[in-house]
């Protein structure tokens, strides 16, 4: 089986375990019904998410120009404190900012590596969850713009990290945690704004990943550096692809690359 195209970050469906998707324009691919198989992957071309031209891929899956100029790579996209659409104040583009920040927005805390906060749009749970690798995840406040997430991840940032160990959490080095007792013991640290907002009547969730075997040390793909690989699927986690030999692939560190695909 051959498939070719320019790689996005994997589709999920929450299900146990979870099911990974390759989408490509023409094909997709069921990455769970490959585990075990071999995967060769051929870096072929770059090709941006915007202008779709052959440009060294910058951040995100766009070159350099577009990195700076699309609406959809402003800084308050990793930033969302940064956000502004609701004070009618433009970024790069205020109908797209309004769209995507003026809508309801989760501050959650998950458990991948470590327990850390984060936040995405309510639209986006629990795939932000999945893309992550957190095993365990619970909201912490449901709030109606990101501005407001933003300010409560910051404010919990100062107690909790925001970052995930991603060989930690391929490694499957992890433990459960009592997520209750943590969003209880953070409500103090919310700021005033978002109180309002805070969530009491909500279970953790657990996800399930489809791994046959968690490596001991990883190592990571480079396609620039090695643009032809091939090993034995032994499962997908976050939006990382693990192989037998303690290679892992990031699919969304990757985005932007033109790739061939062949599983033997």
């Amino acid at each position: 089986m051959q498939y070719e195209g320019v790689l996005r970050k994997m589709e999920t469906e929450l299900d146990s375990p979870i099911q990974y998707y390759l989408v490509f324009e023409s094909d997709f691919l069921n990455l769970n019904q490959v585990l075990g198989k071999k995967m060769k992957i051929d870096f072929i071309k770059h090709q941006c998410l915007n202008c779709g031209n052959d440009r060294p891929i910058y951040r995100q899956g766009f070159c350099k120009s577009c990195f700076f100029e699309i609406p959809s790579a402003g800084d308050w996209i990793m930033r969302p404190e940064l956000s502004k659409a609701h004070l009618d104040i433009e970024d790069r583009d205020l109908a797209y900012e309004k769209k995507v920040q003026l809508q309801p927005h989760i501050v959650y805390l998950a458990n991948s590596s470590n327990i850390k906060v984060g936040v995405t749009r309510k639209s986006q749970v629990p795939t932000r969850w999945i893309d992550q690798g957190a095993h365990e995840a619970i909201e912490i406040v449901e709030v109606p713009n990101r501005y407001l997430a933003g300010i409560t991840e910051v404010a919990l940032k100062d107690h909790l990290s925001d970052k995930t160990n991603w060989r930690k959490m391929l490694t499957n080095n992890n433990e459960d945690q009592d997520l209750v007792a943590w969003r209880n013991q953070l409500k103090q640290y919310i700021p005033e704004e978002a109180l309002p907002f805070y969530i009491t009547d909500n279970s953790e969730t657990n996800l399930e990943f489809p791994v046959l075997k968690y490596p001991e040390k990883v190592k990571s793909l480079n396609l620039d550096k090695t643009p032809t690989y091939s090993g034995t699927l032994m499962g997908i986690k976050g939006q990382y692809l693990i192989f037998d030999d303690g290679t892992v692939f990031n699919i969304r560190g990757n985005e932007g690359y033109y790739v061939g695909i062949s599983i033997i």
